[in-house]
């Protein structure tokens, strides 16, 4: 069965960047349309962005133009780019499918804090 392991986060200070990674084990990544999903303390799991097999793109109104998903078909990863990173940007973030069919993993913690 596929499994994502989510890495690349960090503490980094208002308006500064990180660049996450998700790395899938397993065969057929591609056929995947994959997500970024980010859980803030004390509130519900939300969808970030999303990427289809084709580079296809969809983003949360919060993100545009600050967040770029972004996927290597060849590696089995998808990244998430996220560039002037503002404090409510603070969660725990997770990839899966688009349709989170895959176990939740670990995530990475990302702390946008000065």
């Amino acid at each position: 069965q596929v499994q994502f392991v989510e890495s690349g986060g960090g503490l980094v200070q208002p308006g500064g960047s990180l660049r996450l990674s998700c790395a899938a084990s397993g065969s057929s990544f591609s056929i995947y349309t994959m997500a970024w999903y980010r859980q803030a303390p004390g509130k519900q799991r939300e969808l970030v962005a999303a990427i289809n097999g084709v580079g296809g793109t969809i983003y949360a109104d919060s993100v545009p133009g600050r967040f770029t998903i972004s996927r290597d078909n060849a590696k089995s990863t998808m990244y998430l780019q996220m560039n002037s990173l503002k404090p409510e940007d603070t969660a725990v973030y997770y990839c899966n499918t688009y349709m989170a069919t895959i176990p939740w993993g670990q995530g990475t913690q990302v702390t946008v804090s000065s």
